[in-house]
């Protein structure tokens, strides 16, 4: 499956659409699309046609959110340099782009040079969302505002077991009421 994995599976998009349902959603975000990609690991591309296919079904779904959960790299920054321009064609979507961290962007599966290497590359993955059009979201929550209601959604970095344990949800969360709709995002 590793194999499999490296090789076929890597570019084995699939777009899975599911119709959720939530009484307490407002009523104006009823029929509010997301689309939501992961796990990028853009160190593993080779192929420009593959991406390209993957960013224009990306931009057929037409959703109104694009969502980001992280691992825009397998370990270095520099894996991504050779995609920017292609996933800078990933449109804007009317309620934004937002991303939060994989526990492949922390650099932590290699042994770096020295402590500054590791943080400079972890400031130029960061740097990176940015590059592509996504808010990155540190622990943090913003609000979607559609006419005059609202949804919060609510990043929190990576965290599981046997990987980086940077999530804060109670940081993420800070200010938000129990009757606020939230969307969590986390790797």
């Amino acid at each position: 499956s590793l194999i499999y994995g490296i090789t076929v599976g890597k570019y084995n998009y699939k777009v899975i659409k599911q119709r959720i349902f939530f009484p307490d959603l407002p009523e104006a975000f009823d029929g509010f699309t997301i689309t939501q990609i992961s796990d990028l690991h853009s160190g593993s591309f080779d192929n420009p046609d593959k991406i390209k296919y993957a960013i224009d079904l990306v931009n057929e779904q037409n959703s109104d959110l694009m969502l980001f959960t992280g691992d825009i790299v397998n370990t270095d920054a520099k894996e991504m340099h050779p995609w920017i321009e292609a996933f800078n064609g990933i449109k804007k979507h009317e309620y934004g782009k937002d991303s939060v961290l994989g526990n492949h962007d922390y650099g932590e599966y290699v042994t770096w040079p020295s402590e500054a290497a590791k943080e400079n590359n972890f400031k130029a993955i960061k740097d990176l969302y940015g590059q592509i059009g996504f808010k990155l979201m540190l622990n943090e929550h913003t609000f979607i505002e559609k006419g005059t209601e609202k949804i919060a959604l609510v990043g929190v970095e990576n965290w599981g077991n046997n990987f980086k344990k940077a999530g804060d949800i109670n940081k993420a969360s800070q200010g938000l009421s129990q009757k606020d709709f939230k969307i969590l995002m986390s790797h």
